[in-house]
């Protein structure tokens, strides 16, 4: 074994007893030794089957907190490869599908008192009451397992927020950047990761890493930064501009030049190409972050909205319809929805823009479900029909 080797302690774990989403996890040590190969195609086969087998789909399993700190490990140590690929893991392992939590971020203190909830129900009584809800499908023995692996992984990532703050001044940008993303997941640290990422913003030159750093100080809510971020505003990097108006509308600072800037990304989003909050439809992240205005959007907002929805497709539309049936119809759940010209001038174009969508991002289950939580017909002939399309 090297000197210091990032897996030490593997055999430790009894692996055979812990599981993943295709039974027993007993592969998993070797798909960790995996991903230090010289073989490229080695390892990255072995980060795929690992994401695959203890993040399947976004679900979190048993396995999934034990490879933390080995992930944490590797990612640690300069001599290894593919170290930001292997943060980007850790943060799935911690929230899953991250865009589940946003424009938020993480509600842990309702998570964790969900589980409270949930370990201290009657099953039986939750178990009726979800078939009296028709959801028949549901079993609360399952969900209380995957609340607690869930959150056991997202722990298992917090413990090792430390060796993630020294990333941020690891000589790859890639690495940097990630580690930046990673951190905005977990406001209980806030007052340990907003220092660091504070240092980072002072000396980075990478616009990448910039607005990773600037978009999770907002999910902190680190509020002695916004006058530095309302002056990014006024920058001349576009990402950085797009950063600071994520991060200050998450703050609650909704003042013209936050909703301009959110505005314009809406219908043309900067161009991005990165790790982190880079890898997302920064469209969509712009739209979902004008949603939470509800009815106090200005009229200008809601336009942007609704033309980057008239621009989007498939599954990206899902989160910017959603934004616009908010900013037009309110909160769900909706009534069904009264004849066409009962509707505002926004609500009516809201619909025909809807309807108007391809045909491939109506085959997507997710929106039509969307559209019928608004009381909107997930049929598509049918909406073109209500709102008089051809």
């Amino acid at each position: 074994m090297r000197k210091n080797d990032p897996l030490a302690g593997i055999d430790a774990v009894e692996w055979t007893r812990l599981r993943h989403a295709y039974g027993t996890a007993g592969n998993v040590p070797g798909l960790l030794r995996a991903l230090i190969s010289p073989d490229e195609n080695k390892r990255e086969n072995a980060r795929s089957a690992l994401h695959d087998n203890v993040c399947h789909q976004g679900r979190r399993y048993e396995a999934a907190a034990p490879t933390v700190p080995f992930l944490l490990a590797i990612a640690a140590d300069r001599s290894m490869p593919d170290r930001a690929e292997l943060l980007q893991l850790v943060s799935e392992l911690a929230v899953g599908w991250a865009d589940e939590h946003l424009p938020l971020g993480v509600d842990i203190k309702g998570w964790r008192r969900e589980l409270a909830r949930m370990h201290a129900a009657d099953p039986r009584k939750e178990q009726r009451g979800a078939r009296d809800e028709g959801l028949v499908f549901d079993d609360f023995q399952e969900s209380l397992y995957e609340t607690t692996v869930a959150l056991a992984a997202y722990d298992a990532v917090r413990a090792g927020l430390p060796t993630v703050h020294c990333l941020l001044s690891d000589p790859d940008s890639s690495v940097r950047a990630t580690a930046a993303y990673l951190l905005g997941w977990f406001p209980e640290e806030a007052a340990a990761s907003t220092p660091p990422l504070r240092a980072l913003w002072n000396v980075e030159t990478v616009p990448a890493v910039t607005v990773n750093a600037i978009i999770s100080l907002g999910l902190l809510s680190d509020g002695g930064l916004i006058d530095r971020m309302r002056d990014q505003l006024t920058g001349d990097e576009p990402l950085a501009r797009y950063g600071a108006a994520i991060a200050l509308i998450r703050m609650g600072v909704t003042d013209a030049a936050v909703i301009a800037e959110l505005a314009t990304a809406c219908t043309r989003p900067p161009e991005a190409d990165g790790p982190g909050f880079l890898g997302w439809d920064l469209r969509a992240y712009a739209s979902e972050s004008l949603g939470m205005l509800g009815g106090a959007a200005p009229a200008e907002a809601v336009d942007s909205v609704l033309d980057g929805l008239s621009r989007s497709s498939d599954f990206g539309a899902c989160p910017v319809a959603a934004a616009a049936l908010r900013l037009t119809f309110g909160a769900p759940p909706r009534p069904s929805l009264p004849p066409l010209d009962q509707l505002t001038p926004l609500q009516r174009r809201t619909v025909r823009t809807l309807a108007s969508l391809p045909e491939t991002t109506w085959h997507i289950l997710d929106f039509r479900e969307l559209l019928e939580a608004w009381g909107v017909s997930g049929d598509r002939d049918t909406c073109r029909r209500y709102a008089g399309l051809a």
